[in-house]
C-alpha cells in the first residue's frame, strides 16, 4: 500500500485520506498541526513502548529461571520476595480516592449490563448501540429463559401466557404495587410501593424507575397481546445495555491499514450519528440506524429525555502490536496502541462539538478501554500518552478517560498502584477469566503442569482475583465515580443458565458485567433490579482485601493428569476450541462469532479463548503430560469435527485432509507448538502473520 511522508512518518495513503477528509473536518484541528503532533508523540513514546515490552520479556525470563532453579512452584514467601526484587511487585500506594470528573451516569451511578461488540461488524455495532432498550416479552419468549420450545414461527398462546406470568411476577418482586398484585392490574396509573417510582408517561405508556434503571409499560389495547390483557399491557421494555464497548482489539481481525481504517470509520459513524447498515430479511432490504433519544412527559408536564442508545466506549489495542499503517523514521512499524489513542480520541471530538454535541457522552468525555497493560509502569505510560494526545487535540486535561482491564497477573497483583497511576481519568476496571488465566499459565509456565482448564475456575487464585478486584476498586473510591466490571457470559443460547448464575456479578458489588447479545442484556438487566448494587458495595467496602498470598497461589496440579482418557479429552477440548475460532479468524477475517464447542454448544468467542487453550496445551506438552504426537493427533481429529460443524458455510475451507495447505490449521498448531515463545502467551503475532498471508493471497 502506498505511503506518503507526513512530518517524517510514512503514513498509508488510505489512512491519510480518512484522517484529512473525514476525521479532521469539524474538529478545528488543522492537518499540518495534527501530523506534526502525531510525529512528536511517536518520537516521544515509541521508544518507551519498546522499553516496556523489553521489561515484560526480562521479567518473564527471570521468573522462568526462578522456577527452574526451584524445581517447581518453590517456597511461597521466597517467591514473593523474588518478585519484589525484580520489580514485578511494587509497594502499595498510600490510601487514596480516584478523582475522575465529568463521568456519565451510565458509568458513575447506574449499574447495568455491558456489551462488547466487534467494531468491524456494522450491523452488530448498531444492534449493540441500540440495545439500551429491549423487549422483556421478546427476550423471554424467544429463548430458553422459560421452559418449552423457543423461537416457533407461529405464536404459541401457551408460551405467551408463561411469559406474561413471568413478567408479572418480576414486576411484583421489583416494582410492587402499593396494594395488590400486577397480575390483577387493570391499567390505571400504578401506585407503587417504596423503592420504585412512576416518573413519566409517553402517551398511554408508563415509565417506572428502580435502582436507577427504567422500565416502560407499553399500553396498547389494539395490539395482539394487549387486546387480551386486562390492562392493555402489550409489552414491557427494559433499559438494558447501559454501556457498550466498541472493540478494536480481541473481537476483530484487524491486521492491516484497510482493516484499521474500516474500524476507525465505524467509530466515526457512531459518534457522528450517521452510521447505517443495510441487509436483507424476509426478502426485503432493511436499513438499520442509531435509535433516537426517548421523550416522556413528567408529572409536572415537563419533557423527560432519556438516552436511546448505550453509552459508547472504544477499546484500543494494547502495547504489544505494531501497525503497517504508519512507519517511523527508522523504517519500523509504529506501535498500534499509540495510533489508536490518537485516532480514536480525534474521532471522539465529534461527539463533543458541532451538531451532534453530547450525542454520546452528556458530560463531554471520551471513553477508551485499555487492555493488556502489565503493572503500574504501563498504566502510567498510558496516562502520559493520553496527556500528550489531549495536548495535540486541544482537549482539557482528563477529557480522555481510561478503562483499565485487569487481565494480566502483574496488574492484578499491583491493582491499587495501577489505579493510582491513572487516578484522575480512570472510569473502569474489570476482570476477564480467559486472558487472565492465559497470563497465569504463561507466567508460571516453568513451575509445573497446570490443573485442567475446567478446574481453573475453582482455583484459589481466581477467587482471590475476582474478590480483590472489587475490594480494591471500592477502597480506591470507585463508588459513584467509576465502573467495576465482570466478564462475559459466553453462551447466548443458554439464557436460563445465565439467569440462574449471572446474578452473582451484581451480588459481588460489580456495577456492570459483559453479555453476548442485546437479548442477553435485557435478561441480565433483571439482575440489577433484583440486587441493590449500591447496597452491596457498602457492605463489601467494609471487607478486608484478600491477601496477595492467595492471588499468587499457582494453579499447578498436585497430582498431574496421567490417565490416557483424561489427557485425550483435555487435548481434544482445547484443540477443537482453537481450531473452531482460528479457522474463521485466519480464513475469513472473523474476529468474533458464535463458535460451536466440542459439545456443539455455541459460544461467543474472541481471541482470549485462544490464549488460555493454547497456553494450556503448551504447558502440558512442556511438562510431558502429553507428547507432540498426541497433540497432533488431537488436532487432526478435531479438524474433522470443526469441518463438520461448519458444513453449512459456503465460504468455509475444510482443514481435514488439507493440513499441509490450510493456513488456518497451521496457525492453530503454531499457537501450541510455538506457544511458550509467544510474548506473554499472546496469540496476536501468529494470527496476524497467517491472516496477512491469506489476505495477500486473495488480494
Amino acid at each position: 500500500m502506498s505511503k506518503t511522508n507526513k512530518s517524517g512518518l510514512m503514513v498509508a495513503d488510505a489512512l491519510i485520506r480518512f484522517i484529512e477528509d473525514r476525521a479532521l473536518p469539524g474538529t478545528g484541528v488543522e492537518a499540518e498541526h495534527f501530523w506534526a503532533g502525531m510525529a512528536d508523540i511517536f518520537t516521544r513514546f515509541a521508544p518507551e513502548n519498546a522499553s516496556l515490552l523489553a521489561i515484560r520479556a526480562r521479567m518473564e525470563q527471570q521468573i522462568d529461571n526462578w522456577h527452574r532453579k526451584a524445581g517447581g512452584p518453590g517456597d511461597a514467601e521466597e517467591y514473593r520476595s523474588f518478585l519484589r526484587e525484580i520489580g514485578y511487585l511494587v509497594p502499595e500506594p498510600d490510601s487514596f480516592a480516584i478523582a475522575s470528573g465529568n463521568v456519565d451516569a451510565e458509568i458513575a451511578t447506574i449499574a447495568g449490563p455491558q456489551l462488547v461488540v466487534p467494531i468491524l461488524n456494522t450491523r452488530f455495532l448498531l444492534n449493540a448501540a441500540n440495545a439500551r432498550w429491549g423487549s422483556l416479552y421478546d427476550a423471554l419468549y424467544g429463548t430458553d429463559a422459560i421452559p418449552g420450545e423457543a423461537g416457533a414461527k407461529a405464536y404459541d398462546p401457551e408460551r405467551g401466557a408463561q411469559v406474561i406470568d413471568w413478567v408479572r411476577a418480576f414486576l411484583d418482586e421489583t416494582v410492587p404495587l402499593l396494594n395488590g398484585s400486577w397480575k390483577e392490574w387493570q391499567g390505571d396509573a400504578p401506585q407503587l410501593a417504596e423503592g420504585a417510582e412512576l416518573v413519566a408517561m409517553a402517551g398511554d405508556n408508563y415509565l417506572l424507575r428502580h435502582h436507577g434503571l427504567h422500565i416502560e409499560l407499553v399500553i396498547d389495547r389494539d395490539h395482539p397481546i394487549g387486546k387480551d390483557d386486562p390492562a392493555g399491557l402489550a409489552d414491557v421494555l427494559m433499559e438494558a445495555a447501559t454501556s457498550t464497548i466498541c472493540d478494536l482489539e480481541d473481537s476483530v481481525a484487524a491486521v492491516d491499514t484497510e482493516d484499521k481504517v474500516a474500524g476507525y470509520a465505524n467509530w466515526l459513524g457512531l459518534l457522528q450519528g450517521d452510521l447505517e447498515a443495510s441487509f436483507e430479511k424476509g426478502g426485503r432490504v432493511m436499513t438499520r440506524r442509531l435509535n433516537p433519544d426517548r421523550t416522556y412527559k413528567a408529572a409536572d408536564g415537563s419533557d423527560l429525555v432519556l438516552h436511546g442508545r448505550s453509552l459508547l466506549l472504544v477499546r484500543n489495542v494494547g502495547h504489544l502490536m505494531t501497525t503497517p499503517a504508519v512507519h517511523l523514521p527508522d523504517g519500523s512499524e509504529a506501535p498500534e496502541g499509540i495510533l489508536d489513542a490518537i485516532v480514536t480520541s480525534l474521532i471522539g471530538m465529534h461527539d463533543l462539538q458541532g451538531d451532534n454535541a453530547r450525542g454520546n457522552s452528556r458530560t463531554g468525555s471520551i471513553y477508551i478501554v485499555k487492555p493488556k497493560m502489565h503493572g503500574p509502569e504501563e498504566a502510567a505510560f498510558t496516562n502520559r500518552l493520553f496527556d500528550a494526545t489531549e495536548d495535540l487535540l486541544g482537549l482539557a486535561r482528563n477529557t480522555i478517560k481510561v478503562g483499565v482491564m485487569d487481565e494480566e497477573r502483574r496488574t492484578s497483583a499491583n491493582l491499587a498502584a495501577c489505579i493510582h497511576a491513572v487516578k484522575d481519568r480512570v472510569f473502569f476496571i474489570n476482570t476477564g477469566f480467559l486472558d487472565r488465566t492465559g497470563d497465569e499459565i504463561h507466567t508460571s509456565m516453568q513451575a509445573g503442569p497446570m490443573v485442567r482448564k475446567g478446574d481453573m475456575k475453582s482455583s484459589r487464585w481466581i477467587t482471590a482475583y475476582e474478590d480483590r478486584n472489587v475490594q480494591i476498586g471500592l477502597a480506591c473510591g470507585f463508588t459513584g465515580k467509576a465502573q467495576i466490571g465482570k466478564g462475559m457470559w459466553a453462551a447466548p443460547d443458554r439464557m436460563a443458565d445465565m439467569l440462574d448464575q449471572k446474578i452473582g456479578h451484581p451480588l459481588s458489588g460489580a456495577t456492570t458485567a459483559w453479555v453476548p447479545s442485546p437479548t442477553a442484556a435485557v435478561l441480565h438487566a433483571t439482575h440489577y433490579h433484583a440486587v441493590d448494587v449500591a447496597q452491596r458495595q457498602t457492605i463489601r467496602a467494609q471487607e478486608e482485601v484478600i491477601s496477595l498470598d492467595a492471588l499468587l497461589t499457582l494453579p499447578v496440579a498436585a497430582s498431574p493428569a496421567s490417565d490416557g482418557d483424561t489427557i485425550r479429552e483435555e487435548l481434544e477440548n482445547n484443540a477443537q476450541g482453537i481450531l473452531g475460532y482460528v479457522v474463521r479468524w485466519v480464513d475469513q477475517g472473523v474476529g468474533c462469532s458464535k463458535v460451536p464447542d466440542i459439545h456443539d454448544i455455541g459460544l461467543m468467542e474472541d481471541r482470549a479463548t485462544l490464549r488460555i487453550s493454547s497456553q494450556h496445551m503448551a504447558n502440558w506438552l512442556l511438562h510431558g503430560i502429553c507428547t507432540a504426537e498426541e497433540v497432533d493427533a488431537a488436532f487432526q481429529r478435531m479438524a474433522a469435527k470443526v469441518d463438520a460443524q461448519n458444513a453449512g458455510d459456503p465460504a468455509y475451507m475444510p482443514m481435514a485432509g488439507n493440513e499441509a495447505s490450510s493456513l488456518a490449521y497451521q496457525a492453530a498448531r503454531a499457537l501450541v507448538f510455538d506457544g511458550i515463545k509467544q510474548p506473554n502467551g499472546y496469540t496476536e503475532p501468529l494470527l496476524h502473520r497467517y491472516r496477512q498471508i491469506v489476505k495477500r493471497g486473495v488480494g
